[in-house]
């Protein structure tokens, strides 16, 4: 598939996904973000991608919403490039918030991001602000660069919480700094947002991507894809659970189910003969019978 506004590769196992706007310091419009989402079908689909990297091109990761249009990117009720054609209100002026076309487009790919059965690497290379640093929140390890930034600026632009954010952000920093930093709506330093635990590390620009390809590395060499993508999804799932009985009931099916897998021998295999493991399952094929075990919400 060919793409405008992104770049998509895959190398050695490792697919990049590129934000490739670097004269508008890569902002989100509709046509970049169904582009993402496309792209991050298109690995899932691909047993030979074991991980996928997220990066931006140029001297910015994302600077947010492409405001080029106004107003008019944040106002449902105006056709733009790449937005459903008719609006959420009815004849009689209110809004059908159950229409599809009121949905959030950043929330569309936040999900996208969270049902992932790839791990998914956010390697900031700049400043991210609004969408540019809300999409970071459902992948599963960020990293930033010295450069790197974010900003949660929500209520500087007049609108509220957006890509499932007011979910992901006080799961990640907790309650209290996501309303310091949403409230406030200031840019982030990379040091902040390692202090908070929002990217697990900060390094030199032309270290940013060494370091994001060797963690992707590292998964790909030594890990069972199918083990991944149920361990992905349990972990976050289970911040919706009540209990633990619940983590327990899904955890012992996986080890029931993957104990028995090929996979468990070749693990075993590999690590008493000291050399990498092969592992012969894949996820399209391979995926226990109780995947998924959760029943998905719907928008309506």
């Amino acid at each position: 598939m060919s793409y405008e506004n992104i770049l998509y590769a895959v190398e050695d196992r490792i697919a990049t996904i590129t934000l490739n706007r670097p004269d508008i310091f890569n902002a989100m419009g509709p046509v970049m973000m169904n582009e993402i989402i496309a792209a991050l079908d298109e690995a899932d689909r691909d047993d030979a991608v074991r991980a996928v990297v997220v990066t931006g091109a140029g001297k910015g990761f994302c600077g947010g919403a492409d405001l080029s249009k106004g107003a008019d990117v944040f106002d449902k009720d105006k056709k733009i490039e790449g937005r459903e054609a008719r609006g959420p209100r009815r004849d009689d002026g209110s809004f059908d918030y159950s229409d599809e076309s009121a949905r959030d487009g950043g929330g569309k790919l936040a999900l996208r991001i969270y049902a992932m059965l790839k791990p998914v690497i956010g390697a900031i290379n700049g400043a991210g602000v609004g969408i540019g640093a809300s999409m970071l929140l459902p992948m599963d390890i960020r990293i930033a660069s010295e450069k790197g930034r974010l900003g949660f600026v929500y209520a500087r632009r007049g609108i509220v919480f957006e890509c499932c954010s007011s979910w992901f952000l006080p799961r990640i920093v907790g309650i209290a700094k996501t309303l310091e930093w949403s409230f406030s709506g200031r840019v982030l330093s990379a040091q902040e947002l390692l202090d908070a635990g929002l990217v697990s590390q900060v390094v030199a620009p032309d270290a940013l991507m060494p370091t994001a390809y060797a963690i992707a590395r590292e998964i790909a060499d030594q890990t069972a894809p199918v083990s991944i993508a149920l361990m992905r999804q349990m972990a976050w799932q289970s911040l919706g659970m009540s209990h633990p009985m619940e983590a327990h009931r899904i955890e012992s099916r996986g080890i029931t189910t993957r104990g028995s897998s090929p996979d468990a021998r070749e693990g075993v295999a590999s690590f008493v003969e000291k050399r990498l493991p092969d592992f012969a399952c894949t996820v399209s094929a391979d995926m226990p019978d109780y995947f998924p075990w959760w029943d998905e919400p719907s928008y309506s």
